[in-house]
């Protein structure tokens, strides 16, 4: 048997020589660095009678040539750079069997720099095992790989507490590791189906209980890995066939891809999403000869369809009536290893099976470090920090959520060329609410016409700050300045349209939501008709800026008027400072409320040091700069 398993596809049943049948089962190994997870796994293979003849000979005689001791993890250091550092960079898949099942090991790096190929074998996991040093405990990384076992829907963890040998084999010890780690996962909703006691450099705890941990009762690692359940077998689930590539062979246009999940044959009736283009399979076509039975998950298939259709790398092919969703917004939990934090506003290249997408961030919910667990929430998710993000993205794919199809519902994102994060689609369209009785109508205007008129595209441009900031000021020389130039601004004034639209509404937090939503939604009703909106409104509460964001989504540019409040109270233009003194006006921002700054804006803008018209200029660069306004460059080329 290879130790080193080949490309075998998910919840595969192998047949055995007799002509039955045994499950397979994924299982990713995780840990701190250290913690002797190649340890485990070499003495696992030699346990199970899983190495080739010879194979443990041979390197006990190599390090005897190189003078050094034998090792267990030897048997995992394909690569020279990793006997080099000492560490495990890459994924390894090992194939071994135990009593009922065939096990497919994913070793997964512990070292916090490789998480990136940990997200790998993770994701293609049904099951872990996270190995923990019984000197050392449960660390920050074991906590962020608990936590990360999570993001990714893995349901089944068995827990290994190795180098028992270094603590005298104490109960006691192994004792507070348990319920320590144990609590964390039940915490994550990942309640543990063992933990167990080992040294795996010895062999106690592996396959046989030995009389230094006779005070444990509970299941070896081996027995452990034999209770873990496969998950659904993919056939079970829907068709899902991500289109790879499409060839023309003969007078054949043959679509090509891998399935995913579910089973397709010829003649059935499929869908192509995220277009919604409907045929029907003619043949599915083989090499020396096609295939006449029906294909099922994990084969790589090559099929042409009854009619000419235009099919693209990364549509989804899928039977009528149990379609994905085709959708422009995804709200998904990522688990973010970029060493910029990812911040609302981020453009990003969103990669979902073979489709990939320009996108940006509209919003960040959740952040937290899983190391600490925090309750605190962050505006942005740090490296190695998960969050919960909703995403717009550029052109429309079909998706998922991972609860419905874990194939299909995982994503990667890149930014500048790297991996940058990775995670589950919770569900699609989010923030958009269902209104199967409301039939929007277009305009009969298309955008492109709107930007070659106006000479730019359409914009929601917030101007945020405290009463007397200059923001109104500000809104209004902009106004003049993109009409003078052939644009078309509209200027949308808080305190305007609270005289009239939003003349019902009062003071309470409640009110000032409703406020701000009903000025974000006109807003972007003109931004998407190619108008720029100039909102000036103090919108004090980040969270209802950021809600102003979502519903404007890529048109969105917030302005920061960042004039000290003792600058603002001086110029007390309506005389609201004075009565809010005199305790006549109540509830009023920047004495009876706190204003709460932006922390991550387009532009910030001090109208204090500089005059209205440089602030005005400022903020067309911001505009050139970010795609709304063209400049002379734009111009020409587009003549060109």
């Amino acid at each position: 048997m290879n130790m080193i398993a080949p490309t075998i596809a998910p919840n595969t049943v192998l047949a055995t020589p007799n002509g039955t049948t045994r499950p397979q089962v994924r299982i990713v190994i995780v840990g701190h660095v250290d913690h002797g997870k190649s340890t485990l796994v070499g003495r696992l293979l030699h346990e199970t009678g899983s190495l080739p003849d010879g194979k443990l000979e041979m390197l006990k005689a190599v390090s005897a040539r190189r003078g050094m001791p034998f090792e267990w993890s030897f048997l995992l250091d394909a690569l020279q750079t990793e006997r080099d550092q000492g560490i495990t960079i890459d994924t390894t898949q090992i194939r071994f069997r135990t009593r009922s099942r065939d096990v497919v090991l994913i070793d997964a790096p512990g070292h916090a720099e490789f998480l990136r190929n940990m997200i790998t074998g993770a994701a293609q996991a049904d099951g872990a095992v996270l190995i923990i040093d019984a000197l050392e405990g449960v660390r920050d990384q074991t906590r962020r790989h608990g936590y990360l076992l999570h993001l990714l829907g893995v349901k089944q963890v068995a827990v290994v507490v190795n180098k028992m040998d270094r603590v005298d084999f104490s109960a006691e010890r192994f004792d507070a590791i348990r319920d320590e780690i144990t609590a964390h996962l039940t915490g994550l909703g990942l309640a543990p189906t063992a933990v167990i006691p080992i040294s795996a450099r010895d062999g106690d705890g592996v396959t046989d209980r030995t009389a230094k941990i006779a005070w444990y009762k509970g299941p070896t690692v081996v027995e452990a890995l034999d209770a873990l359940q496969p998950a659904r077998p993919l056939d079970e689930l829907s068709l899902r066939l991500p289109v790879q590539a499409i060839y023309k062979f003969d007078d054949r246009r043959i679509v090509a891809g891998r399935i995913e999940s579910g089973s397709l044959a010829a003649g059935d009736e499929i869908v192509i999403m995220p277009a919604g283009k409907i045929a029907k399979i003619r043949s599915i076509e083989g090499w020396p000869s096609s295939p006449t039975v029906a294909q099922g998950a994990g084969r790589s298939v090559g099929i042409t369809l009854d009619r000419e259709l235009f099919v693209e790398r990364g549509d989804v092919i899928a039977h009528v009536g149990s379609a994905p969703r085709d959708t422009r917004r995804i709200r998904a939990r990522i688990f973010w290893l970029h060493e910029t934090p990812l911040a609302a506003g981020a453009s990003i290249l969103l990669r979902l099976g073979n489709k990939e997408t320009r996108a940006v961030v509209v919003a960040i919910e959740k952040a937290v470090d899983p190391g600490e667990l925090a309750s605190a929430e962050a505006k942005a998710i740090a490296r190695n920090h998960v969050g919960e993000i909703d995403i717009s993205l550029a052109q429309p794919l079909a998706a998922d959520p991972y609860v419905d199809n874990p194939r299909t519902g995982r994503l990667v994102i890149e930014v500048q060329g790297r991996i940058a994060g990775g995670g589950l689609v919770l569900s699609v369209d989010a923030g958009q609410r269902a209104a199967v009785d409301i039939v929007p109508v277009e305009s009969a205007l298309r955008p492109d016409e709107r930007s070659a008129r106006y000479r730019h595209n359409g914009a929601v441009v917030w101007l945020t700050g405290l009463p007397g900031s200059g923001k109104s000021t500000l809104a209004r020389a902009l106004e003049r300045k993109l009409f003078g130039d052939g644009g078309s601004p509209i200027l949308l004034d808080g305190d305007t349209l609270r005289a009239g639209l939003n003349g019902d509404l009062g003071f309470s937090p409640q009110d000032r939501a409703e406020n701000i939503r009903r000025l974000a939604e006109v807003a972007a009703h003109l931004a998407r008709n190619g108008h720029v909106a100039i909102v000036a409104a103090v919108s004090p509460s980040r969270e209802d800026r950021a809600a102003a964001r979502r519903i404007a989504d890529t048109a969105f540019r917030e302005v920061y008027v960042a004039t000290p409040a003792d600058v603002c109270e001086s110029r007390d233009p309506k005389g609201h400072y004075a009565k809010a003194r005199a305790g006549v006006l109540h509830g009023f921002t920047g004495i009876g409320n706190d204003y709460q700054p932006p922390e991550s804006v387009e532009l910030t803008i001090d109208t204090s040091s500089r005059t209205v018209a440089d602030a005005a200029d400022e903020i067309e660069r911001m505009l050139i700069s970010t795609g709304i306004l063209f400049d002379e460059l734009t111009d020409v080329a587009a003549n060109i």
